[in-house]
């Protein structure tokens, strides 16, 4: 049922990019369902393209374009419409299968989450008909899904890695579709020693720890029943095994939820020392407002606090890094023939420019990657005269060679010149592929004018 005729009206992506496969085989709308309220579909009874392009999918699609759905309840992934703005009209015809799928293995947690929704004291695991998600269901939700997915989150509510097999589904996402960008994000405590140094050989490309403090006693404030040690170790393994074995995924994150009570600056100083020993690729805090009465006040949106750490926070970029001198950061030189002049050029031309970039930072910039994420090049974005963004890939440029921390090097790009004259502006910065662009994290970016005749 549409909410046109209402004030707060909102918008979603998920119902044309996003399916959610639970535990027990039923599909939900969005991963913030830890009820399991919204169900579209049972893929124990339906294909997932049944479910997918079916009249509860279908119905939400239009609902959506019109403004809202009674179906979405009180989700919290709706984004509101400012009054007077229409919601946007996307294709009702969301193609055959989703694009990205979350997996949920099992709803139930080895440690309980001070107040989470998904604590196993609030009864999640009896909203699931099924307690481990099955085998053969797995493997023939993944099949068909596959060739069309780009991304799998190998996750939901409760702890992915309880399932007795649960590396092992990673293993058999990786062999069948290699191309799948397959993420994970864990307590870490599920772990022998054998199954993490497992998971890091299973060609998984991505994988968080969720470790809220540097010390066991801040630590089991949230993490209720929880073993620093163990998650630490399990850690340390991880990218121990992934290290040996000279490999360069997975990628591996610390993410550290900021409570009043970890929100020191010796506390957080531990993590970011022991974050750089063991080696991780990257260390974030998690901004949240909730518990009520326990939620970080110093590090709050708008606070000076926030502001200090704004290139650390996990939402704020993909780049962002707590670990010191880990934030990607550049210097890029343009030269033109008179500083301060603009670029003339001629429309529908080519704009060849030798550029100077140098690492800023503590880490390498890659030149390449064996899965094309996260290698860096420079990119020219098109502005026009007052700044506004008209095509943010524009042009881009390989590095000729990894750079190392402090090296610099010469980087030739060519630009396409617009077809339009006119007075415009070209953006110069370095983008991680797949990732985000530095500029996102701090780094600075430099800016030439271009007049087309």
């Amino acid at each position: 049922m549409s909410l046109n005729h209402l004030a707060n009206r909102y918008t979603c992506s998920w119902p044309w990019s996003i399916g959610v496969l639970l535990c027990d085989g039923r599909m939900v709308c969005g991963c913030a369902d830890p009820y399991a309220k919204r169900v579209l579909g049972d893929t124990r009874t339906s294909a997932v393209a049944e479910i997918w392009r079916g009249a509860a999918a279908s119905q939400l699609r239009i609902d959506m374009n019109a403004g809202g759905s009674d179906f979405c309840g009180d989700c919290p992934l709706k984004l509101p419409l400012p009054p007077g703005q229409e919601p946007p009209q996307r294709d009702l015809n969301a193609g055959a299968l989703p694009g990205r799928l979350y997996i949920e293995t099992t709803a139930a947690c080895n440690i309980s989450c001070f107040q989470a929704c998904c604590a196993p004291e609030t009864g999640i695991t009896r909203t699931r008909q099924a307690g481990m998600l099955d085998w053969d269901l797995f493997t023939r939700v993944v099949d068909e899904a596959g060739p069309s997915l780009g991304r799998i989150d190998f996750f939901n509510y409760g702890e992915a890695f309880l399932h007795k097999r649960a590396v092992e589904m990673c293993d058999y996402i990786k062999t069948r579709f290699p191309h799948i960008y397959l993420y994970t994000s864990t307590n870490g405590l599920a772990f022998t020693d054998e199954k993490v140094r497992q998971l890091a050989r299973s060609g998984i490309d991505e994988v968080t720890f969720s470790i809220d403090g540097a010390s066991q006693d801040t630590y089991v404030r949230y993490r209720q029943r929880g073993n620093f040690d163990k998650a630490i170790a399990n850690l340390r393994a991880l990218v121990d095994e992934r290290d040996k074995g000279g490999r360069e995924l997975p990628f591996v994150n610390w993410r550290y939820i900021l409570f009043n009570w970890n929100d020191q600056d010796e506390e957080m100083d531990r993590a970011r020392q022991l974050a750089a020993e063991i080696g991780i690729d990257r260390l974030c805090w998690e901004i949240t407002d909730h518990p009520e009465d326990s939620f970080s006040q110093r590090f709050k949106p708008g606070s000076d606090g926030n502001a200090r750490i704004r290139n650390e926070i996990w939402d704020n970029s993909g780049l962002g890094n707590a670990i010191p001198g880990m934030t990607p950061r550049a210097e890029i030189d343009v030269h033109t023939a008179l500083p301060g002049l603009p670029f003339l050029v001629r429309a529908a031309s080519t704009l060849a420019l030798t550029t100077k970039v140098r690492n800023l930072s503590g880490r390498a910039f890659r030149k390449q990657t064996s899965s094309g994420r996260r290698l860096v090049r420079l990119g020219a974005q098109l502005m026009g005269a007052g700044g506004e963004l008209i095509n943010r890939d524009h042009a881009r440029a390989w590095l000729p060679e990894d750079l190392a921390p402090g090296a610099e090097t010469s980087v030739h790009i060519e630009v396409p010149i617009p077809e339009t004259p006119g007075r415009y502006a070209l953006k110069f910065d370095l983008v991680s592929e797949g990732v985000d662009w530095f500029e996102a994290c701090g780094s600075p970016t430099i800016t030439r004018q271009l007049w087309v005749r």
